[in-house]
């Protein structure tokens, strides 16, 4: 979230990079008048308390002088019932005023691009040449089900509809990825690797940012009066790690990966890509996240951007970058590059992983903070995450772009070692 204060000082800003997001709807305009409104009842209340502590003096005095005080000690009466309603009312403010902030978006970076939706975003670089072939490429979802290594069918008898179930290949294929992946961002990029909860706190999710403006996309369980949701992103357990902590500016950068199952109930997504493994209630995920410093968060993005598009790369799946304008920008993310791997069913990119800056925005909320050499005081650190890679669109990719007339697929040169192992 941003800072109050920041806000209240650089109020005209905030309500440029708030219209730039497309937001029609935020409750700016009524944070000026309640704040203040709260900075005019702070201001008697602290005269009011000021003037108690000055009149009880008074009244000890006389008392002390055996003279009348009745007329005083009316008035120091009234002003307690003043102060008692001013503090009912100041509670009220503050808590009023903290759900606009955590309504407010992060600002979008000097360098995002300007537009409305998707459609405006802009694109850095490509790799690679769309796949072709001497036949009519199929679909995934069609592939998997025809040789019986993807069971949409049976997955929406067991859990409903956007769910898969993967068989053989499938299966194996998909712990190959995740196998990969971890072994590339570990043994090549420096990562530590982490296995977090999948179930975490309402505290949790509101630290990255999920909660309260994304709570219908969520998923939640209740066991004994404990909320506990189901993560849609191992950045949640994640960036969650080094909360409410002070953390010693030699351990900077952090850079953590994790494997994660993710949840995500697509409230508001029906009818956008019902078919295939492109939008889940549940997918596999390999997730970056790094902790740093302001001076160099800037260039931590790029770095994290790289270590992603390894990935692609490695695999021999052509893809390309977007930068991510106004109107498409996350709620906590000031910038983020969007890598989109070529699906030749569908002659167009998608994306497969979104590389994000926060800046200081999931910090603030999550506490989490280190000290900078030759300061008395600590600061709060740069976050930044990013998808390294999400796992089911990985094998998608794989499925359409590796598949032969026949219906065979064929595996990338770097996962066949994944494949040729025995006991």
């Amino acid at each position: 979230m941003l800072e109050l204060r920041f806000i209240r000082d650089n109020i005209d800003l905030v309500k440029e990079k708030i219209k730039m997001r497309g937001i029609t709807n935020s409750r700016i305009d009524e944070f000026v008048d309640i704040d203040r409104n709260r900075r005019e009842q702070l201001s008697e209340v602290e005269g009011l308390r000021n003037r108690r502590k000055i009149v009880s003096q008074e009244i000890a005095e006389l008392k002390k002088n055996k003279e009348n005080a009745d007329d005083l000690i009316l008035e120091m009466r009234k002003v307690s019932d003043r102060i008692k309603e001013l503090d009912a009312s100041l509670a009220a403010i503050e808590e009023d005023l903290q759900s606009i902030v955590m309504e407010i978006p992060n600002l979008c970076h000097d360098s995002t691009p300007p537009g409305n939706d998707d459609s405006d975003n802009v694109e850095i670089r490509t790799w690679g040449n769309p796949t072709q072939f001497s036949f009519q490429p199929k679909a995934h979802g069609e592939l998997g089900e025809a040789d019986g290594t993807l069971d949409f069918k049976r997955a929406a008898k067991i859990s409903g509809a956007r769910f898969a179930l993967l068989k053989g290949f499938a299966s194996r294929l998909e712990r190959a990825l995740i196998n990969f992946m971890l072994d590339l961002h570990t043994q090549k990029h420096g990562y530590t690797e982490v296995l977090p909860p999948f179930l975490v706190n309402t505290e949790t999710m509101t630290a990255t940012g999920q909660l309260p403006k994304f709570e219908e996309d969520l998923f939640k369980t209740s066991v004994s009066e404990r909320d506990l949701w189901l993560i849609p992103t191992a950045e949640v357990p994640v960036t969650n790690i080094h909360r409410n902590e002070t953390i010693a500016p030699d351990d900077l950068p952090i850079k953590y990966c994790a494997y994660t199952p993710c949840f995500r109930s697509e409230a508001g997504s029906y009818g956008r890509d019902t078919k295939g493994l492109i939008r889940q209630h549940q997918f596999d995920k390999v997730e970056l996240v790094k902790f740093t410093t302001p001076e160099t968060s800037d260039e931590e993005l790029e770095m994290l951007l790289a270590d992603a598009e390894e990935v692609l790369q490695l695999l021999e799946l052509p893809y390309r970058v977007v930068v991510l304008c106004t109107g498409d920008l996350g709620f906590s993310a000031t910038k983020t590059y969007d890598i989109e791997v070529w699906m030749p069913s569908q002659n167009t990119y998608r994306e497969i992983s979104s590389c994000s800056n926060f800046l200081d925005f999931q910090a603030r909320r999550g506490g989490i903070r280190y000290r900078p050499k030759g300061e008395k005081k600590s600061a709060l650190v740069h976050t930044l995450n990013g998808s390294g890679l999400a796992v089911g669109r990985t094998l998608a990719a794989i499925y359409e772009n590796f598949q032969q007339e026949d219906g065979t697929i064929t595996l990338p040169e770097v996962l066949k070692p994944y494949f040729e192992r025995r006991f």
